[in-house]
């Protein structure tokens, strides 16, 4: 496989699957480069999301395809935002105020545990019976205040408890060691290993 087209059109994700794939001389194409159009995502699950984007952008680009499902899940708002994470704060999809009702909603709260999960979804071709599926997450807490110009989403207010740095202050090769997506693509680039 020299070329994969991602079922994303979110930059911070291409700059992450692109030097994560380069290693393996695989090109990282776009989805919305060759015109195709976002899928919709009504599904409850991480997984289910993935795989329906996966299988839209395979079929109009008549190339494999990869999509990643992810999110922040907040343990004192039962695993909210979730798979609502992109949009938590309404259309049109804002980082900064997704991340001004997270804040809010954890205001006075004792417990800031939080966790990015991530499943990565890699089809053939459209109609792939045999998808490869991986997941990631990553374990921290949410903090009140932004620090950090790097990532993306949630990353400013991600603090990385082992480091104690938030995610938005990793540089991008540190960020990618030990990330859900990380994690999760490595698993699949195992997967695909063992197809060799």
């Amino acid at each position: 496989m020299k070329q994969l087209v991602l079922a994303s059109s979110n930059p911070g994700k291409l700059r992450e699957f692109e030097a994560l794939l380069a290693p393996l001389g695989i090109e990282v194409v776009p989805q919305a480069r060759l015109g195709v159009p976002e899928a919709d995502e009504p599904h409850v699950t991480f997984v289910e999301n993935a795989l329906a984007k996966a299988r839209n952008a395979s079929r109009h680009a008549r190339l494999p395809a990869l999509a990643d499902d992810s999110g922040i899940c907040a343990a004192a708002l039962g695993g909210e935002p979730g798979v609502h994470s992109a949009r938590f704060a309404g259309d049109p999809r804002s980082d900064e105020r997704n991340n001004e009702r997270l804040v809010a909603l954890l205001r006075g709260e004792a417990d800031r545990r939080a966790h990015f999960y991530c499943v990565v979804v890699l089809v053939r071709h459209a109609e792939d019976p045999e998808p490869l599926i991986a997941e990631g997450r990553w374990q921290g807490e949410v903090a009140d205040t932004p620090r950090g110009s790097g990532g993306f989403g949630y990353d400013p207010y991600f603090h990385v408890t082992e480091l104690g740095l938030r995610a938005a202050e990793l540089d991008p090769r540190q960020k990618n060691a030990i990330s859900h997506r990380g994690k999760a693509l490595r698993r699949l680039l195992a997967l695909l290993r063992e197809e060799e």
